[in-house]
Formats: C-alpha cells, sequence, structure tokens
C-alpha cells in the first residue's frame, strides 16, 4: 500500500508543449471538476550565443490557459534543471499562481553559489520560491489533492509531482526505450537514483507518467505519456527485475561517456533563481562562465 494519497478516480486533463530546442516537454494539468489548472517545467527560449531571451514556448501556455480560461493556481519546478531555463517568473507574472520547488533547492544553491562565486546577495534560502516541498507534502489544484514525492539522484532537489492518476516525473524517469537520467552531476548519486525510481515504481500500474524530456531513442517519433506498469516492464535501464548493483554500474559508465548539456551554466544560474536572471552589480542582465567549475 501507498504511503502517499494517491487518487486514481481523478483523471486531470494534461495538455503537452514541446519544445523542440532543448527536447523539453512543458504541461498544462487542468482539475476535472474545475477551471484550475498547474504548469509544470516550463521553458524559457534563449540564443545562448546572441545572448537573447525570448518567451515564445511560454507564450503558447499562456494563450491556452487563457483560451481556456483557466485559474493558474501552481507553477511547478520539478528540480533545477540544467538544459533549460525555467519561465517560471515571466508566467506567474501574466497569470498569477504560486511557484513551488523541492526543499533541497537550497542544497543547490549552496553548491552552484560556490561555483558561480555569488556574492552574499544571493539568498542560498529558497526564498525565491513560494513553497518548498518535502516528501509527501500535498497541496491543492482545484479539487484535487496532489503531492511531492522526493526523488533525489538526477539532482539533491528532485520531486515527482502527482496529480490524480497522472505523475510528472521530471528527469528521474525517461520513456521505457529511453531508461534515465544521468547521476553525475554535484549532488547526484546512481545508487539513490536507483532508490529514488523504485518510489515511482511502487504507484499504481495504471498511472499515467509525463517525462521532462524526450530525445526519440532509434528515430521513433518523440513522445512523454507512459505508465508506472510499462516502466516497471519495459525500461532499458531499471525494468524486467534490474538490480541496484546492475544500475550503478551501468549509470557510473555511461555517465562518464556524457558532454555536459549545452545550456547548463545559463540554466542553473537562472533556475537556481527560480527563473530570474542574474544581474552584475550595475543591474545589467549577465551570466557567467566559471572556467574548469564543472
Amino acid at each position: 500500500m501507498s504511503p502517499y494519497p494517491v487518487n486514481m478516480s481523478a483523471k486531470p486533463d494534461v495538455r503537452a508543449f514541446f519544445d523542440d530546442a532543448t527536447n523539453t516537454i512543458s504541461y498544462v494539468v487542468k482539475d476535472p471538476e474545475s477551471n484550475a489548472c498547474a504548469v509544470v517545467d516550463s521553458v524559457m527560449d534563449i540564443d545562448y550565443a546572441a545572448g537573447r531571451i525570448s518567451f515564445d514556448h511560454a507564450d503558447a501556455i499562456i494563450k491556452d490557459i487563457r483560451e481556456r480560461e483557466l485559474d493558474l493556481q501552481w507553477i511547478i519546478e520539478t528540480h533545477v534543471h540544467a538544459d533549460h531555463l525555467s519561465a517560471a517568473p515571466y508566467i506567474q507574472q501574466q497569470l498569477g499562481g504560486k511557484l513551488g520547488i523541492g526543499a533541497n533547492i537550497r542544497v543547490v544553491q549552496e553548491t552552484f553559489g560556490k561555483i558561480f562565486n555569488e556574492g552574499t546577495e544571493f539568498q542560498r534560502d529558497g526564498s525565491q520560491f513560494d513553497k518548498l516541498f518535502e516528501d509527501g507534502d500535498t497541496y491543492q489544484v482545484g479539487s484535487m489533492t496532489c503531492f511531492a514525492i522526493f526523488t533525489p539522484g538526477h539532482t539533491p532537489a528532485c520531486m515527482v509531482h502527482v496529480m490524480g492518476d497522472a505523475a510528472f516525473v521530471g528527469d528521474t524517469l525517461f520513456m521505457p526505450d529511453g531508461g534515465s537520467a544521468r547521476a553525475d552531476f554535484p549532488g547526484g548519486d546512481a545508487g539513490v537514483l536507483y532508490d529514488s525510481i523504485q518510489k515511482v515504481l511502487s504507484l499504481p500500474d495504471e498511472m499515467r507518467l509525463f517525462m521532462c524530456h524526450d530525445y526519440g531513442p532509434n528515430g521513433r517519433d518523440i513522445r512523454w505519456e507512459t505508465t508506472v506498469g510499462d516502466e516497471r516492464r519495459f525500461n532499458i535501464h531499471v525494468g524486467a527485475g534490474k538490480t541496484r548493483e546492475e544500475f550503478i554500474k551501468f549509470r557510473t559508465e555511461r555517465d562518464a561517456q556524457l558532454d555536459m548539456p549545452r545550456l547548463i551554466l545559463p540554466s542553473l544560474q537562472v533556475n537556481m533563481r527560480a527563473g530570474q536572471l542574474p544581474k552584475d552589480q550595475s543591474g545589467r542582465l549577465m551570466l557567467k562562465v566559471p572556467l574548469n567549475g564543472l
């Protein structure tokens, strides 16, 4: 029996927004009994080479919410993303809602505050967010009682958010033929990631799982929805009874071959600030490039 308040009878409407520049999927999740909704893992567009940001992806989400006359109550970040920039403050400014992330954002802020040589003005207490979720915390999206599951391993602050029969897994899992996320970032741990995945796979077989990323392995079309049952049976990294030791060996060897994500430096600086853009001492928007820091 799950220790979490699972309610498979609530079946939210989930609309996906795919960003092909970062292979990220964002979601608008609507309560089936009201016009309340949540946004999960939004994207701010960046032309890194030109140093320009824009909001086409976020504007599509805002347009959808306004056209359906929805009430945005929560903007959820499943973790501090290393491959895209969050548009949470932009969406919040337009539509309201509370911004939430896992409580271990404070660990991430402390770690990367040092790497980026942030001054004392950079708060490392998570106060940039409206809500810091602990394992098992609940919150409401209209009539739905939603909850967060602490799933570290990819990062120390990863959370899976469950809304009715839909769970938003961040980078903890990929589609069954995509496997799992890397565990070699600062604060990551392959064994801890395996344990976190087992928590997700203990949810009901019929639970819908929604990915944060998909890369179309072996040339297949992009997909982002599966189930707990399919992940348990078919996931190439953890499915079909693969052991913790097997996973740690594979994940460690695999991660050693991976390049850093293209947008990791701007993403971390922005996302640890809840999507706010950093500024220099004169107040200009400015990103840093620490050398040999990662």
